[in-house]
């Protein structure tokens, strides 16, 4: 799969899940963050975007998306972060250099870390408020493809809890979400 057509799937399972919370207090599959939380990381997460991708540090940027960023209306928040995000993309070549937390990367590494965070983030989102985050096969197993082997040194840093048995013969979105330490039969009434 493109990485922006995967982007696109992946900003719009988030998206989907979004629109559909009720209570931006409910628990998430991520143990630390509220739905309101998780919304306000991710539009963090696009606002870092037209800065990195043009090419600023992260000392550069600093601190100025820290905090609460979702005000009173976290889905307006992610709306214009999300198009903010988007418009920055625009015509970025994949080999341009980006500087991440991580140390410099290819931009197309960059768009790849956004399409993980998006979906995975997304099918917390849909699963806090009792909606299927419908990710997709096709994105899950491009995501599978790209991300297997680097979970471990991810897992290592924190980022992620110990991957969660599922059968074989799981789909390709429980299988994603469950390596990366989900566990699919989460359920909000816990």
């Amino acid at each position: 799969m493109e990485p922006s057509a995967a982007h696109d799937q992946a900003r719009d399972v988030f998206d989907r899940a979004a629109h559909q919370v009720t209570d931006w207090s409910a628990p998430t599959p991520c143990a630390d963050w509220s739905t309101r939380e998780l919304v306000n990381h991710l539009v963090s997460e696009q606002l870092w975007v037209p800065h990195l991708v043009a090419g600023e540090t992260i000392e550069q940027v600093g601190d100025r998306y820290d905090g609460d960023l979702v005000g009173d209306d976290p889905l307006a928040a992610w709306t214009s972060a999300s198009e903010v995000s988007r418009r920055a993309w625009d015509g970025v070549p994949d080999d341009r250099e980006v500087h991440l937390s991580s140390g410099s990367s290819p931009a197309v590494d960059y768009r790849w870390q956004m399409v993980l965070d998006l979906a995975v983030h997304g099918w917390d989102l849909a699963t806090a408020t009792g909606h299927d985050a419908v990710i997709g096969d096709d994105l899950a197993l491009a995501l599978l493809a790209e991300f297997t082997d680097q979970v471990d040194q991810w897992r290592d840093a924190g980022i992620f809890g110990p991957p969660v048995p599922v059968p074989a013969d799981a789909d390709p979105p429980t299988r994603l979400v469950a390596l990366l330490g989900r566990d699919p039969r989460w359920h909000p009434s816990g």
